[in-house]
């Protein structure tokens, strides 16, 4: 039997190439160009922590995810991150903890899980994001959103669909229009999910049936949603929705899929998903939720999550492609590269009169003070 190859990488991991790696690092940096424009001051946590402090803050979402292992200084357990902003609420509530709310933070990173999904077969992934602490009202969610947007399409991101989401609504419902039993409120949530309407009725929870089709394109929606005879209680989150998706811009597609819960175990009563044609899965999450304090208390927030490594499938980097690379012969005038790096070139100078422009990937040449295409 041959002896395993040492170089091969773990499943779900890869290395990134170029110019793969280059186009990871450009998104990466203008998208937190984007998130500073808007005054989001960056922190970057590190990559492990103690897996309690790091399990505690997750509220009993993802702990099946992270990596653990023993710390030889103080032997302790110690976990990799599998999210970013349970990292970032630690931060906002202990070390800037009397900092002046809104508190607006970003963040870029690598984020690990132990196992993958059908969907998402990577288990390191890039994670970009904002979170603004402080605040969870209509004003926060529908800054929040546009950011988000913002920052894809300064991504080269086009036909960019919002899916909208009220992650507490049956927990609403059941304690007040359509009262549910402890024990059927979960059940219930799985039939929504499922989209099972056989299901619901088995339950004996006919009310919600009229939620099934409160959903699709989010005008036809959230009408059907307000046709749901519900004691008013969902007025306040229909009027909130209409108000977030008027402050969008207009070439976004908008849905609405008002008991989506999947990827939203933690938000409160404000969700969203992101997709973009080309992608077949999501390209980000968001919400508002709230931040354990580790002393019993909470801090509301409204913040969002971009993984944008599928974007780098696409092609898509924010600068329109690796720009070309200028070949300088040996013995080249020093002074005229340096001016045209400063306006954008790449260069690539040789170190032997023998090199090849082509067989090293250039796309031009430098002739005495001109680029020349090759």
């Amino acid at each position: 039997m041959s002896e395993t190859n040492p170089d091969i990488l773990p499943a779900g991991l890869a290395d990134l190439l170029p110019p793969r790696a280059e186009q990871a690092a450009r998104l990466t940096r203008n998208a937190m160009d984007v998130l500073a424009g808007h005054g989001y001051d960056r922190v970057s946590p590190p990559l492990v922590e103690y897996e309690r402090s790091l399990a505690s803050r997750m509220q009993g979402t993802g702990r099946q995810h992270l990596f653990r292992m023993v710390d030889p200084s103080s032997m302790r357990t110690l976990a990799i991150r599998s999210d970013i902003t349970v990292q970032v609420g630690r931060v906002a509530t202990t070390l800037m903890a009397t900092s002046p709310r809104p508190l607006r933070l970003s963040y870029a990173g690598q984020v690990l899980r132990i196992a993958s999904d059908q969907l998402n077969p990577e288990r390191e992934r890039l994670q970009i994001g904002a979170e603004l602490i402080g605040h969870d009202n209509i004003a926060a969610a529908q800054e929040v959103v546009r950011i988000a947007i913002e920052a894809l399409a300064q991504a080269g991101v086009t036909g960019i669909t919002v899916d909208l989401t009220l992650p507490d609504l049956v927990d609403t419902l059941a304690a007040t229009a359509f009262p549910l039993a402890p024990t059927q409120i979960s059940a219930v949530r799985r039939e929504l999910d499922m989209k099972d309407a056989g299901g619901l009725t088995a339950l004996g929870a006919d009310a919600y049936l009229p939620l099934l089709y409160a959903m699709g394109p989010f005008e036809v929606a959230i009408d059907a949603l307000a046709a749901i005879d519900a004691g008013g209680v969902l007025a306040s989150r229909i009027g909130a929705l209409r108000q977030i998706v008027a402050g969008l811009p207009e070439d976004v597609t908008v849905t609405l899929d008002p008991t989506e819960r999947h990827g939203f175990e933690y938000q409160s009563w404000f969700g969203f998903s992101l997709y973009a044609d080309g992608c077949a899965g999501v390209v980000g999450r968001g919400g508002t939720y709230a931040i354990p304090d580790g002393k019993g208390g909470q801090e509301v927030a409204t913040g969002f999550s971009l993984y944008p490594d599928a974007l780098l499938d696409m092609g898509l980097d924010g600068d329109g492609g690796t720009a070309g690379k200028l070949f300088l012969p040996f013995g080249h005038d020093q002074a005229v590269a340096a001016r045209l790096r400063a306006i954008g070139w790449r260069t690539l100078a040789a170190l032997a009169e023998a090199d090849d422009a082509l067989a090293l990937g250039c796309t031009h040449r430098l002739d005495g003070s001109e680029t020349v295409l090759l």
